[in-house]
Formats: C-alpha cells, structure tokens, sequence
C-alpha cells in the first residue's frame, strides 16, 4: 500500500491549470510537472529528518517559470497552443539543472540555477542598474560579493524551433548526454543540444502521396545506454527498433515487434484502441513497456513475435467502447512507467484509478487519486470495479465510472517508491508506507 504524500491543486478549475507532462530528475531529487497554460512547476524533495521519516516523500514547490507561450503561425493560419507535451530532465553535471520542454512545435533547454550571492560597488553602473556618467567616476571600487535571500532562477539557454510540420509528441534525451530526439506523427529529428538552427531527420515515414498514409508514429524513446539505439511505436500496434550505425537514415528497422491479431476478436474499435500511446525503455535496457487503450505490454528486446508480458488495465471497459467512441475517450492517451528496479509498472485508468502491477508475483492492485478520499498521510484503499450483478460495499460499478476524471500522466522515483500522478489540475505524490 501507498499513502499520501503531498497534494498540490488550484482553488478554481481553470484548462490552463490542467496538467500535461509530469516527469522526475534523474536523481529524483527534483519533480517537474507542465501545464495546458505553458508553465513549467518544479518541486524539491524534503530532505530525509530521522524524527520525522514519514516526510522523506514530501516536495515543496521550488521553482515556477512560462515556458511557452502561444503563437500563431501566418503562413498556415494556426494557432500554436502554449501547452507543454513532454519534460525531460539532462543528467545532472553542475549546481545548476538543465531540462528540455516542449509544445506543439518548438523545443526549448531551460537552466534552472540557485543564487545565494549579489555583487554590489560597480564602476560604471548604479546599484540601481543605470549607466554613471564618465565624468561622475572619480575612484576605483573593487566590488563585492554579499550573501542574498536564496532565489531559484529559470533561464531560457537554447531554443529548438522550425523543425516540426505536424505536433510533437515525443522527446527523448540520448545516453550520449549530447543529443536528443523529437518525434511529430511522421518525422522523428536527432538534434544536438548545442546546436539550433538544425537537426537531422532520422526517421521520415511520410508517403509521397498522402492518401497512402495508413500509421503514424505514436511515441519514441532513446535505449537509456546504446546511444545508437532507439524506438518507435506506431497507430497500428507495433512497435520499430532502430540502430543508427547501420544507416543515417532509419527508414529500414533493425527490429520489429508486433502481435497478429486475432481475426475472430476484430471490430470497429481494434485498430484504434491498438495504437500505442507510450513507449518506455526498462532502465535495464531489456525491455520495452507500451501502453495501448485496454492494456500495458512488456516487450523483450530478445523476442519480437510477442509480448512476454500482458496486463489488462481496464478490461471492464470493452464492453463500453462504442459509448466511449462517442464521447472520444477512446483516443485518450494514457502513459506508462517503470519502478526504478523494473519489477513493477503503473498506468492510469478513469474515475482518477491508477493500476500497479508487480511483475514478480503478478500481483495488481487498483488506487485511487481522490482528494476527497485521501487525507494527506492517509493509507491508500485498492479499489474495486464490479462488472454487474450484486456490488460489494467497496466496489464502484462500472456504470457510474466517472470518465471526465482520469490519470494519464503519471511518473516513478528513479530509486524509491514514490509515484507522482496527474489528475487534471492537482498533483499527487504517493509514497511507501512507513511503519
């Protein structure tokens, strides 16, 4: 079981308000969360007290900074919505941090520093900031430094723009700590972290004749230690390996993972809840984890006919999907993470329920994210969902599932047990129970 760790929401339900990205450091020390609004929060972890271990999960607001902010573009006539699709921190190499974000069409590198110092007794300024007339310097001062109330700063060091003709959706940052890769529908761009005004297309799956279009490209990730290895999963289901060495060009995969489908179980709905919606690396780098609408799969690196794993995270739903087809959740993109050890993965459902899975004992459980039932501190109650006939006093049916609520941006502590969830504009932070 899990229990609370901290809460963070808006009085007033506001879509700008409405989380978009969540992901952790690499240390885990940091938490970054983006918004529909084009703004980035990052939170800090409360250092461990041994009188009070229960706050070792805590974090506390850190840092706010605008990312993005909207644009239109005058040669389409688009809107550029300001919402952040992806985070991604860089390995921590210095006191300051460094994280790429992303909206619809440009990426950007933000410097995130600490400033505990101000230098003071310039020369040729005031300590106001205006220029001093020359005739009015009459000495030479040596300035100095004095200590300051600690402020955290966000800087803006690259912006990575122009690259993209339809959304991104996808960025990964490279083993090699110097490149990184974005992935629209059709393109996936390797670009170099110093460099800006171009990138190199490593993947173009666009049809000279766009009628013959029949997969997009859904998700894409870097191997977290072969920077010449990354993946990408498609609307139809599979998923593609790629090996840099091989060709600049990654058109033709070095691998390619798929399940043939069952002809007697197709429908309307099966290519489209197929589609793959996020693709993970285990941080071992043997395996791959893929999220499609019904169920998350486990994928061996070794073995491309089949998953070796399979776990259904809302199989209740199946007999809905018509109903869920109108309303368009059907297309709702849910993703996917790995514990820090790779022997659990978690993914979100609706109702504000979260599904874990333990891979070693099989086991599942369902929680929920609900400011209502969970106290700060308060142990965690799986949750149940009843198919039909006679409910248990502890079951929701499946017929009063709220789908307006749901979690689709949900991340694990690199090394601890702690999970972040997203549900629509409040942050929650589970953490392990502590007797």
């Amino acid at each position: 079981f899990l229990h609370i760790g901290i809460l963070t929401t808006e009085n007033v339900h506001v879509a700008a308000d409405i989380i978009s990205a969540v992901e952790f450091s690499v240390s885990g020390e940091l938490l970054a969360t983006g918004d529909k609004g084009g703004r980035v929060v990052i939170f800090q972890r409360e250092p461990e007290r041994k009188r009070r271990p229960y706050l070792r999960g805590e974090y506390n607001v850190y840092s706010t900074f605008q990312s993005h902010e909207p644009e239109f573009d005058f040669l389409k006539s688009l809107e550029i919505e300001e919402r952040i699709n992806k985070i991604r921190w860089l390995p921590h190499q210095n006191p300051a941090h460094f994280l790429l974000s992303t909206n619809d069409k440009t990426v950007k590198l933000w410097k995130i520093s600490e400033r505990d110092k101000r230098a003071e007794g310039y020369n040729l300024k005031e300590e106001d900031g205006r220029v001093r007339e020359p005739f009015r310097i009459t000495s030479l001062r040596v300035p100095v430094v004095l200590p300051m109330e600690l402020t955290v700063e966000a800087s803006l060091r690259r912006t990575f723009a122009n690259a993209h003709t339809y959304h991104i959706h996808s960025i990964s940052v490279n083993s090699d700590h110097e490149t990184y890769l974005s992935a629209d529908d059709l393109r996936i761009n390797l670009w170099h972290v110093e460099i800006t005004d171009r990138s190199f297309t490593i993947v173009d799956i666009k049809p000279a004749n766009m009628e013959e279009l029949t997969e997009v490209i859904t998700a894409a990730e870097f191997h977290p230690q072969q920077c010449h290895t990354l993946a990408y999963s498609s609307s139809k289901g599979s998923i593609r390996l790629c090996d840099m060495r091989a060709a600049a060009l990654c058109d033709n995969h070095a691998k390619f993972f798929g399940e043939p489908e069952d002809p007697g179980s197709r429908s309307f709905f099966s290519e489209i809840i197929s589609s793959i919606s996020d693709l993970k690396f285990s941080r071992s780098g043997r395996y791959m984890l893929t999220r499609d609408f019904l169920s998350v799969k486990v994928w061996d690196l070794h073995m491309e006919a089949r998953p070796v794993e399979t776990y259904q995270v809302h199989e209740y739903l199946r007999a809905k999907l018509c109903f869920l087809y109108e309303n368009d959740c059907i297309f709702d993109k849910f993703e996917c993470c790995w514990n820090g050890s790779d022997s659990a993965i978690m993914s979100g459902s609706y109702n504000n329920f979260f599904r874990l899975f333990d891979r070693n004992s099989q086991r599942d459980i369902t929680l929920e994210a609900s400011r209502d039932a969970n106290k700060p501190r308060a142990t965690l109650k799986p949750r149940r969902v009843s198919m039909g006939g006679k409910r248990q006093r502890d079951e929701v049916s499946v017929d009063s599932l709220d789908y307006s609520r749901k979690i689709l941006h949900s991340a694990w502590h690199p090394t601890d047990n702690i999970i972040a969830v997203a549900a629509s504009n409040s942050l929650y932070i589970f953490q392990d129970e502590v007797n």
